[in-house]
Order: C-alpha cells, then sequence, then structure tokens
C-alpha cells in the first residue's frame, strides 16, 4: 500500500509538470489568453494520467504472476483508463473513426515501450548471469 500511495504521489506531481509545460507550450505558441475551464479540465486530465500511469506498473512487481498476465493486466487496465478519460476530456473526439486512429496509435505505443523495456531487462538479465558464472 506505502508504494501504491507513493507512486501515485510521484505520479499526480508528474502530470502536473506536463500540464505546466503542455500550457506554456500553448501559451508561448502565440495564445494570448486561456480559457481557465479548458486549463482546469486539461490539467486533471495529466495529473490522472500521471497517476495511473505510475500506479499500473506495479502488476509487473506481481511476482504471483506470469509476464503474459502483467502485461495483459496492465495493458487492459491502462487502456480502459486511458480512453475513458480522453474520450471524458475531449483529447479524442467521440467519432469511431478517430478512435480507431487513436487506438492504432496508443497500441503501436504500447508495443514500442513494452518491448524495449523487455529488450532492456533482458540485456540486464544476461549480463547478470554472466557476471555470476565469472564467481
Amino acid at each position: 500500500m506505502k508504494k501504491f500511495i507513493t507512486r501515485s504521489i510521484l505520479g499526480i506531481f508528474y502530470g502536473a509538470f506536463l500540464a505546466v509545460i503542455a500550457t506554456n507550450i500553448v501559451y508561448f505558441s502565440g495564445t494570448e489568453m486561456l480559457d481557465g475551464g479548458a486549463f482546469f479540465k486539461n490539467s486533471l486530465g495529466f495529473i490522472f494520467c500521471g497517476c495511473f500511469f505510475t500506479v499500473t506498473p506495479l502488476y509487473f512487481e506481481n511476482e504471483n504472476l506470469q509476464l503474459w498476465q502483467q502485461t495483459a493486466l496492465h495493458f487492459i487496465t491502462v487502456t480502459i483508463l486511458y480512453f475513458v478519460l480522453s474520450l471524458g476530456i475531449g483529447w479524442i473526439p467521440f467519432e469511431l473513426k478517430s478512435i480507431l486512429i487513436f487506438g492504432a496509435i496508443f497500441i503501436a505505443g504500447y508495443a514500442t515501450f513494452w518491448t524495449a523495456f523487455y529488450l532492456y531487462y533482458k540485456n540486464k538479465v544476461k549480463k547478470l548471469n554472466e557476471d555470476l558464472q565469472h564467481i
């Protein structure tokens, strides 16, 4: 529970930081005035995304689950949370074509990040095993 709370707080801070960065990008791109309601809604969206994107990797720390189970649970959780949030806020227009396009982009991004982490940790395990053989 302590890890969950710690990661939640870190995710909230990370999401808030990204909201400030996004707001500054919009402001310095020539917008003279920001809509307060849109700022608040988008900031909450960034905060919630930061929170669940830092908490859901806890699935991968559960040693009772196999890798495919951890990945499936993580993917389902993140997909549902992200799409409900992004459709509710308006980041993705509520149209079938938009949902399918963003879904394909999301799956491609997820697969890329998952593969990168998998290869990174596979290489780390290989190096550790080589070091153990030299002892």
